[in-house]
């Protein structure tokens, strides 16, 4: 067996407005178990980025540690890339995108390595709304440590080195719209034709964009009582909607019957188009995704699709007033404009 990926391509290869193919966004071969959800999560990322004509080296993949966070060396290959300690991520993509605005951050984490070391770092960087898709590799389980217990495992589920679990799980969409994230959805590894367009979505939003999504983890977790479980998902999976992207430059049409179709524009143009499954329910209304939301729980279902998103979002750089341009491009006139300009910022302190 081989673990070197070979260099021929047909010609005959579809490429995108940049003249890439798929294989373009690709990374190395994957060591994650057979049948991994987190494969397909990063076969997603990859399509997204090849469908959007996203230039490698303007996107920086970030992650912290557990069996997602290994996913950034399978896809985006000719990226800028950064592995953090357990739970940091957050932390280094809010000084990362501090310092270079103009970069596309796509961070990785699972949920022990948001729900439990890295929770604090995790609401922090939605409360600043940091301009960022945070994709959560939710699986129920500590995948890489033999399968414990994590903090979005099941209460009473059990687990083959944790045993019984008698804690509730973090719900991190409830959690992260009650925080304040712009942009929340759930998807499901399996579901591609859903998961696909979302990731797209969320590249576009302008602020904190978070996915959290069902990855069963084959090895410890894939029980068919367990909610984080193939089975389990494929029997009590409700969307809110079926989801599609449109990009500016291409025509935006309707075509779903009146009063059951939604256009959410972004702030470069593109707009995302909703046809809505669910009932009672707005994705720019966060009180209806919270009572939708604990409606799905109540019912045992898992509730996927665009849950909400403020299209008139600032991000933190909107919110802190900073330069237009990465702090990194600037000089040291810009940086020390001398002692007159710093005498009229600290007598407006006065």
């Amino acid at each position: 067996m081989t673990y070197i990926k070979p260099k021929f391509r047909h010609p005959e290869l579809p490429k995108n407005d940049l003249g890439y193919v798929k294989s373009d966004y690709e990374g190395a071969i994957s060591t994650l178990c057979a049948g991994c959800g987190h494969d397909s999560i990063s076969a997603a990322i990859v399509q997204s980025c090849f469908e959007l004509s996203i230039e490698p080296h303007r996107l920086a993949k970030l992650s912290g540690i557990g069996c997602s966070s290994k996913t950034p060396t399978y896809f985006l290959s000719n990226s800028h890339g950064f592995n953090s300690v357990h739970g940091r991520m957050p932390s280094i993509a809010t000084g990362a995108n501090m310092a270079n605005r103009d970069l596309i951050y796509l961070g990785v984490s699972g949920d022990g390595d948001s729900a439990s070391i890295g929770m604090g770092q995790f609401v922090h960087a939605i409360r600043k709304n940091v301009n960022m898709v945070y994709i959560v590799m939710n699986n129920g389980c500590y995948g890489l440590t033999k399968g414990q217990n994590s903090a979005t495992t099941d209460l009473g589920g059990f687990s083959k080195a944790g045993g019984l679990n008698h804690y509730p799980a973090i719900d991190l969409v409830s959690l992260a719209i009650e925080m304040g994230a712009t942009f929340v959805g759930r998807s499901f590894s399996g579901d591609k034709n859903q998961l696909v367009p979302m990731i797209k979505a969320a590249i576009a939003h302008q602020g904190f964009a978070l996915l959290d999504v069902v990855s069963p983890c084959v090895t410890f977790n894939n029980k068919a009582e367990s909610t984080k479980s193939y089975d389990y998902v494929r029997a009590h999976l409700e969307a809110t909607s079926t989801i599609d992207y449109v990009p500016e430059k291409e025509e935006i049409t309707v075509s779903y019957e009146a009063g059951m179709s939604a256009l959410v524009e972004m702030h470069d143009g593109s707009v995302i188009q909703l046809h809505k499954l669910a009932p009672n329910w707005d994705p720019r209304d966060r009180f209806s995704a919270v009572r939708r939301l604990q409606k799905a729980q109540a019912n045992g279902e898992v509730l996927t699709g665009l849950l909400y998103i403020d299209p008139e979002s600032k991000d933190m750089h909107e919110l802190e007033q900073t330069v237009d341009v990465p702090l990194n491009s600037l000089r040291e006139a810009e940086l020390c404009p001398g002692s007159s300009v710093l005498e009229r910022v600290n007598a407006e302190f006065r």
